[in-house]
């Protein structure tokens, strides 16, 4: 049947056809772009979406460095005994970025040089991870090779294009609340031949954490760090939605800019602000200094546990006893025991107390010329740093043996040199009483007390020592809380304030305004 108003009805059907017409040839509008979407799904038509990132072998997302012109390859210049080809990226208009990784990766390279005798080659490579959204990432892949095997590590930063700061891996998450949940979860997850007490919520530690083209968080530890080298790369994939909890708000930003493709992307503009890409603490980097205990305030008296020659087979005991009464310490290590403890070390950084040097070999440092002295300072630096990240910045010269030589080794090198006011002398008299007799009797506002955590009687001493101390009003600090900035080259016996010096007023003579 034919319509009532059949030139009403070819009207409207121009319209509508010059609407479609129209709509092709134009844009969309972003407000428009549920409708679009709903119209596509109500007639069967398919939408067109970025195409998800590219997977790396390993699961985590991965950018062709083409894809941001002008970036050129640069190599870390490095004189030492090492065999060494480290390599990063130079992106135009990120010099922050170039500064930061030339720094950390030179950093990196000393470390392994110093902490290994067998130190024979370093190599390292890179690939971008990310980039968009005003967010570079960053993977760094290292082989280091000692007289005794070969590992593989890897680490991801995380660079800021707008304001030049530079974020470590555990810079994703919101706080050190969400590090400590992630690394529980990495625990019921990583496989048997991982310890637990190998996994401590440190930044050093989790160094390494990426996405997938799905956005799932990526965990990666270096062969050797948290199970046997022969295991190979040990790896945590969290959910994305359960990762979600985790991340911070920067965090969420990488992670979109990481799940998405690049075509091309290029750095606008250099940061204003002249930065070296240096970021401030992050979750999982930890001070030696409680912001809310103040020992020079007259209502607290403070006093410092210091032990020497460890990590010990007991430390963790001692750690235990130390944690319940909410009590810190500082633990002066030596080199040998580093090595064979090294998760030791880990978890008393990740409890808040002080690592500080004790030397490699425990020699007299008087009897040394300046080279032996730093040759015998130099490795255990490098040892805690490569553990935990932190650079210690106190030492204890054995035996309490010290001169003008050491003091002026120990300034070059950033490292006050620590003294003691109470000797227990727990490694010549092994009995606990005898030696908790001694701490508790030398105690006072400002004392540093001396033991070593190798003895298990200095370790039973310690129970009753940090029991007695608690109960009668002492606060157990650092050495750092305790004299406040030690200044590197400088002996310090305890933190009892200077008094100052008294100077003679001149006697008043009748003729006094002539000599001057």
């Amino acid at each position: 049947m034919a319509p009532d108003h059949p030139i009403l009805t070819v009207a409207i059907a121009l319209v509508v056809l010059s609407g479609l017409v129209l709509s092709t040839t134009r844009p969309p509008d972003p407000s428009e772009d549920g409708v679009i979407a709903n119209l596509a799904e109500n007639v069967g038509m398919e939408t067109e979406e970025d195409p998800p990132a590219e997977a790396s072998e390993e699961g985590t997302t991965v950018v062709e460095a083409a894809a941001v012109p002008g970036t050129e390859e640069t190599t870390v210049a490095y004189e030492g005994d090492s065999d060494v080809t480290v390599t990063y990226p130079a992106i135009p208009d990120a010099d922050p970025l170039t500064d930061f990784l030339d720094r950390t990766l030179t950093d990196r390279v000393h470390a392994f040089d110093a902490a290994n005798p067998g130190a024979a080659s370093f190599e390292g490579g890179w690939r971008l991870t990310a980039a968009g959204d005003g967010i570079v990432g960053v993977r760094v892949t290292t082989t280091e090779t000692d007289s005794e095997e070969t590992r593989e590590g890897h680490s991801t930063y995380w660079y800021e294009t707008d304001d030049g700061t530079v974020h470590g891996s555990s810079g994703l998450l919101a706080g050190q609340s969400e590090l400590a949940a992630l690394n529980e979860r990495v625990r019921e997850e990583v496989p048997d031949t991982v310890s637990a007490t190998s996994l401590h919520p440190i930044s050093t530690l989790y160094d390494s954490l990426g996405f997938s083209p799905e956005g799932d968080l990526i965990v990666e530890f270096d062969d050797g760090q948290v199970a046997p080298t022969s295991e190979g790369r040990v790896h945590v994939m969290v959910d994305r939605e359960e990762a979600e909890e985790l991340l911070s708000e920067f965090g969420l930003r990488a992670r979109e800019a990481a799940t998405r493709s690049v075509e091309e992307f290029t750095v606008a503009a250099a940061p204003e602000a002249d930065k070296d890409g240096s970021s401030p603490g992050a979750p999982g980097e930890f001070s030696p200094i409680d912001d809310e205990v103040d020992c020079a305030d007259p209502d607290t008296r403070c006093v410092a546990l210091t032990y020497d020659d460890g990590p010990g087979g007991r430390t963790p005991e001692l750690l235990d006893a130390l944690a319940e009464h909410d009590a810190k310490a500082t633990f002066f290590v030596t080199g040998h025991p580093v090595a064979e403890h090294p998760w030791t070390v880990r978890r008393t950084y990740a409890e808040g107390h002080e690592l500080a040097n004790h030397t490699l070999a425990h020699p007299d440092l008087a009897t040394l010329g300046a080279g032996g002295v730093r040759a015998d300072l130099d490795p255990v630096q490098a040892q805690v740093y490569r553990e935990t990240g932190y650079v210690m910045d106190l030492m204890r010269p054995p035996y309490g043996s010290t001169n003008d030589t050491v003091a002026r080794v120990t300034e070059e090198m950033g490292l006050a040199q620590i003294m003691w006011s109470v000797d227990t002398n727990d490694w010549k008299d092994r009995e606990a009483d005898v030696v908790a007799e001694r701490a508790l009797d030398g105690a006072e506002d400002g004392a540093i007390i001396l033991m070593h955590d190798i003895h298990d009687t200095t370790i039973d001493a310690s129970h009753e020592i940090i029991r007695e101390l608690d109960e009668r009003g002492y606060t157990m600090v650092t050495v750092s809380q305790l004299l406040g900035t030690p200044e590197p080259g400088r002996s310090y016996v305890d933190g009892v304030p200077e008094e100052p010096e008294e100077t003679e007023e001149p006697e008043e003579t009748e003729d006094a305004d002539e000599d001057d």
